[in-house]
């Protein structure tokens, strides 16, 4: 069975171009401890690749195993209302064992985010029906666990390691 494409468009949380010659989209967890590590990784191969990569973030919390992982997804979307997602992205990584509320405004404070506005949307759940959207359509093309990438339209089955996953985005360009 193929995989479905993923197309990217400019509601997905970007790094890099969409006219790189390579995209890499990530499904993620913010409380997984593999989506953690795929972090790192996915940091290092950024700064490996440069230009040649475009990275794409959607959510997937995990709700099930990881308590926290909603909570922590709306307070990225908060971020990015404040045009702050990635460095919100980055500090709940950081902080993945304490992502309690105390945690998240911690956080928001650390990135000078407006605290009341970022407070009153998760409160209000303003942001859920956005990570739904990314949870429908991973679900669409088959992700079950957290973090599942997708490189150049086609889901990446291998280990959630560095060499391999190098190696994974080297031959899909090279193709």
């Amino acid at each position: 069975m193929t995989n479905p494409v993923i197309l990217v468009s400019e509601r997905d949380h970007i790094q890099g171009a969409l006219t790189a010659s390579i995209t890499v989209v990530e499904y993620g967890d913010y409380q997984s401890p593999k989506c953690a590590i795929g972090h790192q990784i996915i940091q290092s191969i950024q700064q490996q690749l440069g230009k040649q990569l475009c990275f794409v973030f959607r959510h997937f919390p995990q709700t099930e195993l990881h308590p926290y992982a909603q909570h922590a997804a709306e307070a990225a979307e908060a971020a990015a209302i404040q045009g702050k997602f990635w460095e919100m992205h980055d500090c709940l990584f950081r902080c993945q064992s304490a992502l309690d509320n105390g945690t998240l405004v911690e956080c928001a404070a650390a990135l000078s985010l407006d605290i009341s506005q970022f407070l009153r949307e998760l409160a209000a759940d303003v942001h859920t029906s956005r990570i739904q959207e990314d949870v429908d359509s991973g679900i669409r093309s088959g992700v079950q666990e957290t973090p599942t990438f997708f490189i150049n339209g086609r889901r990446y089955d291998g280990a959630c390691e560095h060499s391999q996953l190098l190696a994974a985005i080297a031959k899909s360009a090279a193709t």
